[in-house]
């Protein structure tokens, strides 16, 4: 794969580049070239899987088409964000090299991306392998995904962080991997507010320690103790007025599936709390004893 290929790719395939449908086997003699020809960007904490799929439908390929024009081979079946897919380091080269993006920055935004800085000749290989649901990726911020993907694809999976849950540019967010679209959130404006005073927590050295400990006693208080907290009601049916899918998300109930969502300034608020209490080993300032 050639630049060479790359031009004879563009010139024989144009529907495909520029938003027509490819002709049935069109793809099949034309290799994917590479160094490619759009430079596409991985979001930050992306599954694999996503930003192969991403940039599969960049060039209108299927993610099997793009890996085996890249010469990967596939092991197993799959898609995000029930399973991931595991590559190689040759593999991932061969990624990046199509992405157009250096491999140390692909290795950077994508956390299943394991690079053991070795450069010899094993071969491409990508394997699918099953994510557990609390291990599962989310759906990313789909305004976030078109600018990232030069406009040809609005879907792509992360493994958001937890003081990334809201984006506060665009205010959406997906607090489940089972939800297929992110919730809406400016009916809400306390979560963007919540989101600014989680980012100061983050400079504070016991933030993640005290995050999982606040975020264990709000999920408690909110499967069951719901009669206390009324407020978590009302914010509840903020967001259900302006997301209806939340409603059609297979069997799990929107109280479920916007809970992280729902307690989420009430988690910053006890976790900033919780990180500013005394160490439990800090011994006690002596007193002196007044003569």
């Amino acid at each position: 794969m050639n630049q060479a290929l790359l031009t004879a790719g563009c010139a024989a395939a144009p529907g495909a580049l520029r938003g027509g449908a490819p002709a049935a086997g069109a793809w099949a003699q034309i290799p994917l070239p590479a160094p490619g020809v759009f430079r596409i960007r991985p979001l930050a904490f992306e599954a694999t899987a996503s930003y192969l799929q991403r940039l599969a439908g960049a060039y209108r390929l299927t993610l099997p088409q793009l890996l085996d024009s890249a010469g990967i081979t596939v092991h197993g079946h799959g898609t995000p964000p029930a399973a991931e897919l595991d590559l190689s380091p040759t593999a991932a080269r061969r990624v990046a090299a199509v992405a157009r993006v250096r491999p140390h920055a692909l290795a950077r935004a994508l956390p299943g991306l394991l690079q053991d800085g070795t450069t010899d000749a094993r071969p491409a290989t990508a394997y699918w392998s099953p994510v557990e649901r609390r291990q599962q990726a989310v759906r990313a911020c789909t305004t976030c995904v078109r600018h990232h993907s030069r406009g040809t694809a609005d879907t792509a999976w992360i493994h958001r962080p937890r003081h990334q849950l809201v984006c506060r540019r665009h205010q959406q967010a997906t607090p489940d991997p089972r939800l297929t679209s992110t919730l809406r959130t400016g009916t809400a404006p306390e979560l963007t507010t919540a989101h600014h005073r989680h980012q100061r927590l983050q400079r504070h050295p016991r933030s993640a320690h005290a995050w999982q400990a606040a975020h264990a006693i709000t999920t408690r208080w909110y499967d069951h103790q719901q009669h206390l907290t009324d407020h978590w009601h009302r914010r509840l049916h903020q967001l259900a007025r302006t997301n209806a899918h939340m409603d059609r998300a297979g069997n799990a109930s929107a109280v479920l599936l916007a809970r992280d969502l729902v307690i989420y300034p009430e988690t910053v608020t006890l976790a900033r709390t919780l990180a500013t209490l005394p160490h439990p080993h800090q011994a006690p300032a002596s007193i002196t004893p007044s003569p």
